[in-house]
């Protein structure tokens, strides 16, 4: 099976967003226990972007050699993308995206960084509707986004209860997702004459070094002291964030930008669940409803993209018929 006939397949998508949206949900937890391992304090913003430069640097070095492997380091047949463009989509979809990230997390609580990182699918959505006015925005695709919003709040106000002001940290995640969303969307729109896979490792790459910089004006370049538990922690981070940034823009290259959007609520549910079992925290039991609320808003989504085609066809064979 080729590659897009996968990704464009009901199973593809399911099992590929699902499969990234898991692995970026258990960084979360894994985050946590690197930084108490590393002695990383919640307030050394600095510190926070050393790490994830190495982690996303990383991320970035293995998959241009697993493209390299596999062939598609050049591309497929086409003119490779400029450097200033690859440069751009690396400063947006990882360096600006996780550099506002890990600032608005100092100054924010968890809830506030599940509810508003998850607005990602919204500013994604509208991003795809700027940039192209094929995307379909009805009702029923709306009706889903509410939904999967609601189940997030759900979650967050279940785990923390009603705690939630707007301040700097509210307004620095948000710009986190916002950078998010549109980035997701310019690499759709970028990856048209490369591989998934070549291009996700370069503009990784551009992304890390580019936090590394920042965090080490204050930082330095070093300053952790690894040990064989620091390395496993950092190359799982890297692994995850290369398999996970490499499925979900391949979901998003193949597919309409709300028919997938939606799954990106599944980020925060997976790692309240994740954290629950590596760290023992607490889950409420309204985290069925959360979870159920999220796969509701998807199906819905999905069914009204089915409903169109079905109603597309038959108006095609009624033209035909006449």
């Amino acid at each position: 099976m080729k590659a897009e006939t996968w990704f464009k397949h009901p199973a593809g998508i399911l099992i590929s967003s699902a499969g990234a949206t898991l692995l970026w949900g258990s960084a979360l937890p894994v985050i946590k226990i690197s930084y108490e391992h590393f002695r990383i304090d919640s307030k050394n913003v600095f510190g926070e972007w050393v790490f994830a430069g190495y982690r996303f640097a990383l991320a970035g070095l293995l998959l241009m050699l697993l493209a390299m492997l596999m062939g598609h380091a050049r591309g497929q047949g086409r003119k490779p993308l400029s450097m200033p463009r690859l440069v751009r989509l690396g400063l947006i979809q990882t360096f600006l995206q996780y550099l506002v990230l890990y600032a608005g997390l100092s100054y924010s609580s968890g809830i506030e960084g599940s509810i508003l990182v998850g607005s990602t699918s919204l500013f994604q959505i509208l991003s795809a509707r700027l940039m192209d006015k094929s995307e379909s925005l009805n009702p029923a695709k709306w009706f889903g986004l509410l939904l999967g919003f609601f189940g997030i709040l759900v979650m967050g106000f279940a785990q923390q209860g009603v705690q939630f002001h707007f301040g700097i940290g509210a307004i620095l995640l948000l710009a986190s997702a916002a950078f998010g969303g549109f980035g997701n969307v310019l690499f759709r729109k970028e990856s048209a004459g490369e591989s998934v896979i070549a291009l996700t490792g370069k503009q990784m790459l551009i992304g890390g070094l580019a936090l590394l910089a920042v965090g080490a004006v204050r930082s330095g370049v070093a300053p952790f002291r690894f040990d064989a538990k620091g390395w496993l922690l950092l190359l799982y981070l890297s692994v995850l964030s290369a398999a996970g940034f490499a499925l979900w823009n391949t979901v998003m290259k193949y597919n309409a930008v709300g028919k997938v959007s939606l799954y990106l609520f599944l980020i925060p549910v997976f790692g309240v669940l994740l954290s629950a079992v590596l760290l023992d925290e607490r889950v409420s039991a309204w985290i069925g409803l959360s979870l159920g609320l999220v796969v509701a808003g998807i199906i819905i989504v999905n069914r009204s993209g089915q409903a169109g085609k079905r109603k597309a066809a038959r108006a095609e064979s009624a033209e035909r018929g006449m």
